[in-house]
């Protein structure tokens, strides 16, 4: 490696995404070696090109080996329960296990919820509407996407701020404010686990045969067997925590985005037809997941480098969707750029993310309804972002805006 970066310190990302390191290593070192202080090192792969291959060839690149973010198999006991997560799994099994949930978030499916997203989306503006301030991430961004994917799997709405703690904790285990200790991190998952068995007997107690996403993790079979518990509380923790976690930093990024850009703003104001070409450049600017891990399987090339089997293999989602050779002037936030090929929900591939439909039907509601409603939201303090290099997070967010 010629360069001096530190993609696996924390601390480099605290400030902002550092572009101008990315932009640097698609430039001279697209596949880089990097070494860890703890750890064997591993491969960054950086331009959109070589991201979406990966991608695409599970058999080469794993995620079940070592699972998919860069420490994940530093403890070889708590390995073997993560890889019963469908996203630490490779065809053909992954594909199965995604097959229990995937009828929920089809397009037709997610279209059927617009017009309830819709007021549950007002019913929240209606809280912070009249203040004329609030923390947006707290308030907004955090609320509707907890709000939703608590009522698709059955979890009592007064119970979505335990996702919300939960997810924190989960996701942010290297921000001190999160997970002072590793096992901190694990009495989370403890407790989600502890839930959701509290969750299922109730439902079995009381016959309940609701066909929620719960209701499918309790009945499915995948090759002929119902799902073990550890299975089961593997899917439930998943779908909580990327349920709401993820749309609620897009969302968070897509408002700072038209508040930096106010010319962005005020064509969407104009022009509200664009919305939907604007949710796909909040999802290319503010890609929220920046890396995921893969494994090699067996020794290959990419672009002139040898990995070998066994090495770690990042693919930086963040950097792939400002590579210039794919994005006219990546670097410019755009609301109506046309084509927009982003890779925010992965390169394709098994691991699409499975609430892609989902995600973009809760931005698009959210922002139609935010700039109909607060169209001069300003900044009202700092944005306080999240000390992590594998989520693109905002912890806190004050804005202010004329009350009604």
């Amino acid at each position: 490696m010629t360069t001096d970066v530190r993609l696996w310190d924390p601390d480099l990302f605290v400030a902002g995404v550092p572009h101008e390191v990315f932009a640097e290593l698609r430039r001279d070192e697209p596949v880089c070696w990097h070494h860890e202080p703890e750890g064997p090192g591993f491969w960054a792969v950086t331009r959109y090109e070589d991201i979406v291959a990966v991608n695409r060839d599970s058999a080469t690149f794993s995620s079940e080996v070592g699972g998919t973010i860069l420490n994940s198999d530093r403890d070889p006991s708590t390995l073997e329960n993560q890889r019963l997560m469908m996203l630490n799994m490779d065809p053909p099994r992954h594909t199965k296990l995604r097959k229990i949930v995937n009828k929920g978030f089809t397009p037709r499916m997610v279209n059927e919820l617009e017009q309830h997203i819709r007021v549950l989306a007002n019913a929240i503006l209606d809280q912070v509407a009249p203040a004329g301030r609030c923390d947006f991430v707290s308030d907004v961004a955090a609320e509707l996407p907890l709000q939703v994917i608590a009522e698709m799997m059955g979890v009592p709405v007064e119970d979505r701020h335990k996702l919300f703690e939960w997810s924190n904790r989960l996701i942010g285990f290297d921000d001190p404010e999160y997970a002072t200790s590793p096992a901190r991190q694990q009495e989370a998952a403890a407790e989600v686990y502890l839930y959701a068995n509290g969750l299922a007997a109730e439902r079995r107690k009381m016959g309940d045969e609701r066909q929620d996403i719960m209701g499918a993790l309790l009945t499915s079979e995948v090759e002929g067997q119902r799902l073990g518990e550890t299975e089961f509380d593997l899917f439930f923790l998943l779908l909580a925590v990327a349920g709401n976690e993820t749309t609620r930093n897009l969302v968070s990024h897509g408002l700072l985005a038209l508040m930096e850009h106010p010319d962005q703003r005020q064509r969407l104001l104009v022009e509200p037809s664009l919305m939907p070409t604007a949710v796909e450049e909040m999802l290319r600017w503010g890609t929220p997941v920046m890396y995921f891990r893969r494994t090699a399987t067996k020794d290959a090339e990419l672009r002139g480098q040898n990995i070998k089997a066994g090495d770690k293999v990042t693919m930086w989602h963040i950097s792939g969707n400002r590579d210039q050779a794919v994005f006219d002037k990546p670097d410019r936030f755009d609301v109506g750029r046309q084509p927009n090929d982003h890779i925010a929900f992965g390169g394709g591939g098994p691991h699409f993310c499975l609430g892609a439909n989902l995600a973009r039907l809760e931005i698009r509601v959210m922002f139609e309804e935010l700039l109909r409603r607060m169209p001069d939201t300003e900044l009202d303090g700092p944005v306080d972002r999240l000390r992590s290099n594998f989520i693109n997070g905002i912890k806190r967010m004050p804005i202010a805006y004329t009350p009604s």
